[in-house]
């Protein structure tokens, strides 16, 4: 299906728009976790996958403010006519800027599993090694209990994977395996 992207387009688009390479491995990590879900939840993977890779272009130049998340975003993928679809999903990761509401798969998919990326990563860093290959799930959904711990992901948003019909144990441990298959590519 044509997207109005393809993944070597989006990709070349993400190098453009983040130069941090942590920022350039979240989406990453956030593309194969959507890609995870979609094929779980009987949905396009190309197209959930496309959306997690795209989702933070705007996060350099918006530096952190919520408010203005994802409006420069939304404004450069509807100018280069990605899927509608695609470009609301990714508007709706972050509610902070927007007065509507996540009301589809699709969208809490990416919200809550572009959230739990950051928790994994967490928990790998805390690891001897450093290494997605040594986390459990279950010490993911551990640290999720933790709230000082890796205190920006969001609880209440990871907990949306209760809206995609998964409990935080079986979400958690889609998520962590998706981001253990690419974890050459995260470094982790």
């Amino acid at each position: 299906m044509d997207y109005g992207i393809d993944r070597a387009q989006a990709l070349d688009l993400v190098r453009q728009q983040l130069s941090n390479p942590n920022l350039i491995k979240h989406c990453l990590a956030t593309e194969a976790v959507m890609r995870a879900l979609a094929k779980k939840l009987g949905a396009d993977p190309e197209q959930w996958g496309l959306a997690g890779l795209l989702h933070d272009l705007d996060a350099e130049q918006t530096e952190g403010d919520l408010a203005a998340h994802t409006h420069e975003t939304v404004r450069v993928l509807r100018q280069q006519g990605v899927d509608p679809e695609i470009v609301e999903a990714i508007r709706l990761h972050n509610e902070a800027a927007h007065p509507d509401r996540r009301a589809n798969l699709f969208q809490h998919a990416l919200a809550a599993g572009e959230t739990i990326t950051g928790l994994i990563t967490a928990t790998a860093l805390v690891y001897p090694d450093k290494k997605l290959a040594s986390v459990k799930p279950k010490s993911v959904t551990k640290r999720f209990k933790e709230r000082a711990f890796a205190a920006g992901a969001d609880r209440e948003i990871i907990s949306e994977c209760g809206k995609l019909g998964m409990e935080l144990d079986e979400f958690a441990a889609l998520c962590l395996g998706a981001m253990q298959g690419i974890a050459g590519e995260l470094g982790l």
